[in-house]
């Protein structure tokens, strides 16, 4: 079917932008665009670092994936049916007979990058007709290194696979990909560039996919393992694979990344991850005559925490890289996919991010964009510091309504029970203090997940956090607004005030990190406030204003050796009418600053926040 007059008109207005941007042929002493991970390529894999070299670069500049997928079919034919040789690296004498022939990686991409735009300017000038898909995948992704040194997580979507490998005849097939690699990045990046290239080129893709992908994913570890020996690479990669191909969906995996399924609202099971917990893993590990030990978790010969993986060619066998797959029939009723890695789903529950998913798009109004990227800071928030890969699959348009649910009798009692379990929880969280920074706890439909929210702003209490995926927000130049229209001092809401309570002037400020926006402690025997405290101001250069004035004295100290003789020292004085003022009030003061504090010898300068700048 020809494309429509709209989307042709679109893809030549993305053509002429390219070109523009894509200066062509590169010369040899030129830079290429992007430079491939590895030096070396064997003939078995320029077709799959052709078209990952294709679609990384023109998914830089936003293509629309079905023409990217076209170029880079079309780019991939091109190369080849040329001849290659001129590009092979010259045999060592330690190399043996049965050695494949090696290509420079460098050379290879800058020939594949200078195909692409001869291509793009064929098109240019007489636009091919192109097959449509009718499948709708719209996807959300968002991948971050963490906490960790280097990001190992690879992942890949291809929504229009038929496209991809120019399939004709057949069902509308897509294929999305998450790799958690782990020793290293290059088995995560090999088995991205060419799992789904091997898995096309399978006997028994047509007739059963999910057989295909099994010897996919074994033909991919054996190669890579190849590849390994050749360059002495010591790393591996877990994997999840879920392939559609019309209403069935098939998915294979090998260690514990994972994907799950999300039916009317409700997580399904998919797959059982590979642990070395699990009790058959566990033995076919131990009859191999290796090991299972503990060692902050559980682990192959004390080594690695997942008992299945790409590469590890120095754990073979226990490490295996035979996959499982399984199949589900798909009715119409499923709302999305979630593939993810291990960073991901050690913190998160499927229940949760359900939730998660489901609160954001009904405060989104069903915008999709963003559901990657809450799902993520939730993993972060929850304590993740691993690497985390996430990609939500949506089946169905989210905007649209559901399809009508089939009358079935529904158990009233565990329903019931949920919602008892529900509210008690909802109590506990108001009886800790709102200590996850949540608001409106008591609101049922909040539910105790997410209290924190990806757009947030800062609280104070995670100033010692270094883990929170949110952009905390830093207190303006002038600080915060602390007077209220009455006069009286008013602090910003955090997670140590519950939001019905207001700070007043007669409450006295405790000390230690924060100590600005905790309430004052009261009197012991007189159950009121302590006041009376001395307000002694910082040294400064300008003059200041009521807000930083306010500030700087919730931020001082109340012990009284040091600050006396700091205040013997000071030639700032206040009057005792502005003290009383302040203590009262503190909706007038009036002081002026005479000259700035001198450092001295064993007497500490007292300081304020970084929002306020004197």
């Amino acid at each position: 079917m020809a494309s429509s007059a709209n989307e042709e008109k679109t893809f030549r207005r993305f053509l002429e932008l390219f070109l523009r941007e894509m200066r062509a042929p590169l010369r040899e002493d030129e830079p290429l665009p992007m430079r491939p991970l590895s030096d070396q390529v064997s003939q078995d894999e320029v077709e799959g670092e052709c078209l990952d070299l294709c679609l990384q670069h023109l998914c830089k500049y936003n293509c629309p994936f079905s023409l990217a997928a076209s170029l880079a079919r079309a780019t991939t034919d091109d190369i080849l049916q040329s001849d290659l040789s001129v590009y092979h690296i010259n045999k060592g004498v330690e190399d043996g007979p049965d050695t494949l022939p090696q290509l420079e990686s460098v050379k290879l991409a800058r020939l594949v990058f200078n195909k692409l735009c001869e291509t793009c300017c064929l098109w240019l000038k007489d636009f091919p007709q192109r097959h449509r898909s009718k499948a709708y995948y719209e996807t959300s992704i968002h991948a971050i290194k963490n906490m960790r040194r280097k990001m190992e997580d690879k992942h890949i979507v291809i929504p229009d696979y038929n496209t991809l490998f120019n399939l004709q005849d057949q069902e509308d097939q897509a294929y999305f990909a998450v790799f958690d690699g782990h020793g290293g990045v290059d088995a995560a990046v090999y088995a991205s560039t060419h799992l789904h290239v091997n898995l096309v080129r399978q006997e028994m893709f047509s007739q059963d996919p999910g057989e295909a992908l099994c010897r996919a994913f074994k033909l991919t570890d054996e190669h890579f393992v190849q590849k390994a020996s050749r360059e002495n690479l010591r790393c591996g990669t877990t994997g999840v694979v879920t392939f559609l191909r019309g209403s069935t969906l098939y998915v294979a995996w090998l260690g514990d990344s994972q994907a799950m399924l999300v039916k009317r609202g409700q997580p399904v099971e998919l797959m059982k991850p590979h642990k070395p917990d699990r009790e058959d893993e566990k033995q076919r590990i131990e009859a191999l005559g290796g090991c299972v030990i503990w060692f902050g978790t559980w682990r192959v010969n004390g080594s690695l925490s997942v008992s299945r993986a790409i590469g590890d060619s120095e754990h073979k066998p226990y490490i295996c890289g035979d996959a499982d797959h399984s199949s589900f029939q798909l009715d119409g009723t499923e709302d999305y996919l979630i593939l993810a890695c291990d960073g991901f789903y050690d913190t998160v529950s499927p229940e949760e991010a359900v939730r998660v998913v489901s609160d954001h798009l009904q405060e989104n109004a069903g915008d999709t964009a963003m559901v990657a990227h809450k799902l993520v800071a939730s993993a972060r928030d929850a304590g993740s510091s691993d690497n985390i890969t996430v990609i939500v699959v949506f089946l169905r348009d989210p905007r649209s309504p559901p399809p009508p649910e089939e009358e079935q009798e529904e158990e009233e009692v565990p329903a019931k029970e949920e919602e008892e379990e529900e509210e008690e929880e909802v109590v506990l969280q108001g009886e800790l203090g709102y200590q996850d920074g949540g608001t409106n706890v008591g609101s049922k439909s909040m539910g105790t997940w997410p209290l924190q929210q990806c757009s947030a702003p800062a609280d104070l209490g995670y100033e010692d956090r270094m883990d929170s995926f949110t952009d905390r927000t830093s207190l303006s130049l002038n600080g915060p607004d602390l007077m209220s229209e009455e006069g009286r001092l008013r602090l910003p809401a955090s997670s140590y005030l519950p939001p019905t309570k207001t700070l007043t002037t007669d409450l006295a400020y405790p000390r230690g990190p924060g100590a600005a926006w905790r309430p004052r402690r009261p009197h012991k025997d007189k159950g009121q406030p302590a006041v009376g405290c001395k307000l002694r101001p910082p040294a400064c250069k300008q003059s200041w204003s009521e807000g930083h004035w306010l500030e700087a004295a919730a931020l001082f100290s109340q012990e009284r050796g040091p600050a006396r003789r700091l205040e013997r020292n000071c030639p700032w004085r206040v009057s005792r009418q502005a003290r009383m003022q302040l203590r009262d009030s503190l909706s007038y003061i009036t002081a002026r600053p005479q000259r700035c504090l001198e450092r001295r010898s064993g007497v500490a300068l007292p300081r304020v926040s970084q929002g306020a700048r004197f």
